[in-house]
């Protein structure tokens, strides 16, 4: 494992170590303080961001690293100066690059020409990180990952992707339930159905909401995803049918709710939902540091 650009350079193996070294990570943070003794990471960060930034940071301080945190004051990624100039001079420095990028060129770019680690912490793709939490909490809660039947309701994006690939590594069961037009990408698809087929999981895609009937968990996230400038009056009528609402949870006996925040509160998803004694978004959130650690204690061990 050199990079963690989206999850499907992971086998099954090596995913499930990841989401076993998060477990221990988490209940002896004590064993990992010096993991990272004299590391110093770089996070690169052209979007806004609450909970990667923050599990970043202090999961790294928690390690024994250093962590040094860079925006886009000085201009954004390959506008100032091309991303293979960026990614060169930070590999003369720092141990890792940790980077939260509109477009997954970048990405991958930053892989590409530089010489040390990189960790994608969300593009327009791709959100593993996000995705290697939520296998941690699906694991928590229902324990064997390949029996755990998934639901993902809403628009098809980076994080619906990311879903897709760990569930269909770790032959879980996956619904994917969008609007007409707002199904995830084709060539994705594709791919995860292909390692659905190699890993013993299954992938279905529909409109239809009765497909939460006999799903462990229920997944949304905001409609209208970050720097889209679609407005939400021009979508409410198609998406209004897929918000997430206590009555559906009841009707389709979907015991847990999972959102990756932030949350349109009363758009996608009802109060009633997020702070039910169904919801694991906290448990997500919190997990997101330590899933994240397990993934920079296995690139720089």
């Amino acid at each position: 494992m050199k990079h963690l650009l989206t999850i499907k350079e992971l086998t099954q193996s090596q995913l499930l170590a990841l989401l076993d070294l998060a477990k221990k990570i988490k209940s002896s943070p004590a064993d990992y303080r010096h993991a990272l003794a004299g590391k110093s990471v770089v996070m690169l960060f052209e979007k806004p961001s609450l909970r990667t930034r923050v599990s970043f940071d202090i999961g790294i301080h928690k390690l024994g690293g250093h962590c040094l945190y860079l925006d886009q004051q000085n201009g954004a990624l390959g506008k100032r100066e091309s991303v293979a100039d960026f990614a060169g001079n930070l590999s003369c420095w720092a141990d890792a690059i940790v980077a939260r990028t509109f477009s997954h060129k970048t990405i991958e770019g930053l892989a590409e020409f530089g010489t040390v680690p990189v960790i994608n912490a969300l593009s327009d793709l791709y959100h593993p990180c996000q995705a290697l939490a939520d296998f941690l909490t699906l694991s928590e809660q229902l324990g064997d990952l390949s029996k755990v039947k998934l639901a993902y309701v809403g628009d098809g994006n980076n994080v619906t992707h990311s879903l897709m690939i760990g569930a269909a590594i770790l032959g879980a069961s996956m619904t994917v339930i969008c609007p007409e037009g707002h199904f995830p990408d084709g060539l994705i698809v594709n791919e995860v159905q292909q390692l659905a087929a190699e890993n013993g999981g299954s992938l279905v895609l529909t409109s239809d909401i009765a497909a939460l009937e006999g799903q462990d968990a229920v997944y949304t996230d905001t409609w209208i995803s970050m720097g889209d400038q679609t407005e939400l009056s021009d979508i409410e009528t198609k998406f209004n049918p897929y918000q997430i609402n206590q009555p559906l949870m009841d009707q389709y006996k979907v015991k847990y709710f999972m959102h990756c925040l932030p949350a349109h509160r009363g758009v996608e998803v009802t109060d009633e939902v997020m702070d039910g004694k169904g919801s694991l978004i906290l448990q997500q959130a919190e997990n997101r540091m330590h899933a994240q650690n397990a993934v920079l204690v296995t690139l720089l061990s």
